[in-house]
């Protein structure tokens, strides 16, 4: 997506890529950081907890179509008034199934002139979310975007599937957006889903670039599908439990780990 400030358009879009990605016979389908508005914090007045409206017309048309969504990230508004940037799994049912408030916040200084400072208006989430079951042999974990800097994350997670709703600078993303993701795939021999904001996103006086290219990335690294860096569209690719324990099997590096010492 290329998400800007003006909140029903962004939603009016991201219900139909979901459409589109379910007509196609997804099961899972992601969105990327911040899918509902990009712009200032004083004009995230929509922000609230959430079990609340912003995700309602999500969670129904996941009910409708049958299928599960990570819903990237949103605003959602603590009982404390702080705003977290947060990451919900949607079950078939409609249901929210997991929750994961982004525990790395961006606070960098862009040598293409873009500053930013998530920390300004974002509180830091407070635990390491779990992995959730999908089906049998696939337990999905939650990131969000910055996160995919700091490994020990991911590897805590425990997880078959690992979704990193992301919105990456486009210039940090051209260096690093794909060998970390193919990264993270390997450490942890685990899929990696990474839907992501594409061009310019927010309003125009910001200066913000992403990079696109959300990623599905199997758990020998390899790159599955790759949505472009162009324009909104979609990435799609069968997750496959066998793939992945033959990967596990043939090369067991999960079980060699050092957990005596590390």
């Amino acid at each position: 997506m290329s998400s800007g400030a003006d909140r029903a358009t962004n939603e009016a879009r991201a219900l139909a890529l979901v459409s589109q990605a379910a007509a196609k016979a997804a099961q899972l389908v992601g969105l990327p950081e911040m899918w509902e508005h990009i712009g200032p914090a004083s004009q995230k007045t929509f922000a609230g907890p959430v079990d609340g409206p912003q995700l309602q017309p999500l969670r129904q048309l996941c009910e409708k179509l049958g299928i599960w969504c990570l819903a990237g990230s949103i605003a959602e508004r603590a009982a404390d008034g702080r705003i977290y940037n947060t990451s919900a799994l949607i079950a078939r049912d409609g249901s929210i199934a997991a929750v994961y408030r982004k525990l790395h916040l961006f606070d960098v200084y862009i040598p293409d002139g873009a500053v930013y400072r998530e920390s300004a208006s974002v509180a830091p989430g407070p635990d390491v979310p779990k992995a959730v079951a999908l089906m049998p042999g696939l337990k999905l974990g939650q990131t969000v975007c910055y996160d995919l800097r700091f490994p020990e994350l991911f590897r805590a997670l425990g997880a078959d599937v690992i979704c990193v709703p992301a919105a990456f600078t486009a210039y940090t993303g051209k260096a690093h957006w794909e060998i970390l993701l193919r990264a993270r795939a390997v450490e942890n021999q685990a899929y990696v889903l990474a839907p992501a904001q594409v061009g310019r996103i927010g309003p125009a006086s910001e200066n913000r670039f992403t990079w696109g290219h959300s990623c599905i990335i199997d758990p020998w690294g390899e790159v599955l599908a790759d949505a472009g860096g162009e324009a909104a569209g979609l990435a799609l690719a069968e997750l496959d439990p066998q793939r992945l324990a033959q990967v596990r099997r043939d090369l067991p590096a999960l079980q060699h780990r050092r957990r005596d010492l590390l």
